[in-house]
């Protein structure tokens, strides 16, 4: 299996996993290659993924929309501890939908419990990622990190 084939899995089933998850009108931008670092926002979620695809996924953004995007799901605000537990779980169930698409392409997929980080933080160790923003409206925009190891 060809890390192209894995790439390409991994992008389409992102992006499934986006319009499954997500009650909001979404517009994707081209992703891009990158080489590390790379600087997170102020509140993002880290998922393992292990099996045929090895590498990580960060879904990143801004508090502010991660907290817009809680009051569309749930019709309230989300702040605090509550808005961190809704971004790892909003992680959760992003990364398990993208894990599911994966597996319906034949691949043997799993992921590792979401870890929140919050506060700007500088993430390396790694030679290539994607990034693939994801811009909603006036919500804002959030970015979708995958780290695929070789």
């Amino acid at each position: 299996m060809t890390n192209s084939k894995k790439i390409t899995a991994v992008l389409n089933g992102t992006i499934e996993s986006i319009h499954s998850v997500l009650p909001i009108q979404v517009e994707f931008q081209q992703p891009t290659l990158f080489n590390s670092p790379y600087s997170q926002h102020t509140i993002g979620v880290l998922i393992g993924v292990t099996g045929d695809i090895k590498g990580r996924i960060i879904i990143d953004g801004e508090v502010e929309v991660f907290s817009k995007i809680g009051e569309v799901m749930f019709g309230m605000p989300v702040m605090g501890e509550m808005l961190e537990s809704f971004a790892g779980e909003l992680g959760n169930m992003i990364a398990g939908n993208i894990s599911t698409q994966i597996s319906n392409k034949g691949f043997l997929i799993d992921i590792t419990p979401p870890t929140v980080i919050v506060g700007h933080s500088k993430i390396s160790s790694f030679s290539k990622a994607i990034r693939l923003p994801i811009q909603m409206g006036e919500i804002g925009e959030i970015n979708i990190i995958l780290l695929i190891e070789q």
